[in-house]
């Protein structure tokens, strides 16, 4: 038995590990903020002007936050079709030179950008930007407290996301088995989410992103960017070239890459994380390992078609099978200081004991204890994903690029391969194209990139600061998802000096 390919085709996860970092909000109080956003007054196309005129007030939500929630077209291309709602907290700027906002998305796709601000503000932003600017997190459409995508019941969710197949991995009858599940999925996402659904696309997003920067009075946007959120913040940067103000995106992904390229290049890149904790863990003295790293890694593999062909059963019935598996290992690579989590889960997994797995499993999917889902975000990720990529579920070619995956991660691309499945027979499809993205007439834009991202590999950094007309590339040489506010004072001076001040650096600091 194997367990059901859950889609990783592009950044998967949100950009930070929840675990433990929940209320990180700054000890700073904020200064007198209005109470209500005095938009700029520009000029746009008649069907939106009542759009960007609209007044936001804020209200008080605690811990110096305010709230409130805008309003945008459905369709961008009949702004008379309907509406959406978009959340967005408020952290107002504690110095007492302003800047303007800050807009901050975390990623995903299908993350939170308001419950990262509410909860944990200072680990997406340090001290000095939250003196400069009024931090504004927001769920983009499709997410959170936005207008959401809706699909499952919780029931329903834990069988799409950790329910066994019958069937061997890679036989036609595997594959028939996934692409029901992920049809049933779709049309369920369908059914529950009504017309929202065709629209929660990254370039209708970015079209938000220039709708709130000017509700919220500012003539340019100024904009954080992790992971996915590099994308949405291109694709504004591409469409609104002369709107751009100080766009800094970290932990990029090059927007020409297909969907085969991206598990092809999120593959080599957790397996080369692996490989950095697996020494790690080596010279340590609690290691679940022993000999080489490539005798470790031999284990992981093993470890791995052993719960494909007896999944290990946790205590509340649910089945541990090699995907939810993987999902376990991967997540505690985004971020270096949580590989403790991945050693006590590897020590668990070896005594036969699943509890371990599927806690940081459950945490990636957003699953609480008592079986329900914090968030959409697994909803989310898939919607917006399909939408934004194109493809193609015949065996034949999946089949081979299983192989080009496979050989390039030897131990992890068995498990990322098929991705094309989920969604293949979406209800709606992509109609654009994946190109290089280079924003021509923008203002400077800070690419952040680093060099053993397993999520965003480095060279979608380097990629995407050279598509950019005006991108300058800041590199941090370290482990884990994302540099800005992680430890490096190189890469928080460099990112703090572009924000505040508008400094670009002469060159690569190479942090």
């Amino acid at each position: 038995m194997t367990n059901r390919t859950r889609l990783i085709t592009a950044v998967a996860g949100a950009v930070v590990l929840t675990l433990g970092l929940s209320g990180c909000v700054s000890a700073f109080m904020p200064q007198e903020a209005p109470s209500t956003s005095t938009p700029t007054g520009e000029s746009v196309d008649a069907a939106l002007e009542p759009f960007y005129s609209q007044v936001l007030k804020w209200n008080d939500c605690g811990e110096g936050m305010q709230c409130t929630t805008a309003t945008a077209p459905l369709d961008y291309g009949d702004p008379s079709a309907g509406d959406v709602n978009l959340a967005l907290v408020r952290h107002p700027a504690t110095g007492g030179e302003r800047v303007g906002s800050l807009l901050v998305n975390p990623g995903g796709p299908g993350a939170s950008g308001y419950d990262i601000v509410k909860t944990s503000l200072d680990f997406v932003t340090d001290d000095t930007l939250q003196a400069s600017f009024d931090v504004v997190g927001f769920d983009p459409r499709g997410v959170g407290r936005s207008s959401s995508v809706a699909c499952y019941e919780p029931a329903d969710m834990d069988e799409y996301l950790y329910g066994l197949t019958t069937a061997a991995r890679g036989t036609d009858a595997w594959i028939a088995e996934l692409e029901a599940s992920s049809a049933a999925f779709g049309a369920a996402c369908a059914a529950n989410t009504g017309a929202l659904l065709e629209h929660v696309d990254t370039e209708s997003a970015a079209r938000d992103l220039d709708l709130l920067r000017a509700v919220l009075g500012d003539a340019k946007l100024n904009y954080l960017g992790y992971s996915y959120g590099t994308y949405l913040g291109a694709t504004f940067a591409e469409l609104f070239p002369d709107k751009v103000g100080r766009l800094a995106l970290d932990g990029a992904l090059d927007p020409s890459t297909t969907n085969y390229e991206v598990t092809e290049l999120q593959a080599k890149g957790f397996e080369n994380a692996l490989r950095a904790y697996l020494t790690d863990c080596l010279a340590g003295t609690d290691c679940a390992f022993r000999g080489s790293v490539d005798d470790s890694m031999a284990t992981v593999s093993a470890l791995l078609a052993s719960v494909d062909v007896s999944p290990l059963t946790n205590s509340d019935g649910r089945q541990l099978g090699s995907n939810a598996l993987l999902t376990a290992i991967i997540y505690p690579l985004y971020q270096q200081a949580a590989w403790p989590l991945l050693t006590t889960m590897f020590q668990s997994v070896m005594k036969n004991d699943a509890t371990d797995a599927f806690q940081l499993a459950d945490s990636y999917n957003g699953r609480q204890a008592d079986g329900t889902y914090l968030d959409n975000s697994s909803e989310a990720f898939s919607a917006i994903n399909c939408v934004d990529y194109a493809y193609n579920d015949d065996p034949a070619a999946m089949r081979a690029q299983a192989a080009e995956i496979e050989a390039a991660a030897p131990i992890i691309g068995k498990y990322m391969s098929f991705g094309d499945i989920g969604c293949a027979n979406w209800p709606y499809t992509f109609t654009g194209e994946r190109d290089e993205i280079h924003a021509q007439g923008a203002a400077p834009i800070l690419v952040v990139g680093t060099t053993n991202d397993p999520a965003t590999p480095y060279a979608w950094a380097e990629s995407l600061s050279k598509q950019l007309d005006s991108g300058t590339l800041v590199t941090f040489q370290g482990e884990g998802h994302t540099a800005y506010n992680k430890g490096s004072q190189c890469v928080n001076d460099a990112v703090n000096n572009y924000l505040v001040k508008g400094i670009v650096p002469d060159a690569d600091p190479m942090c």
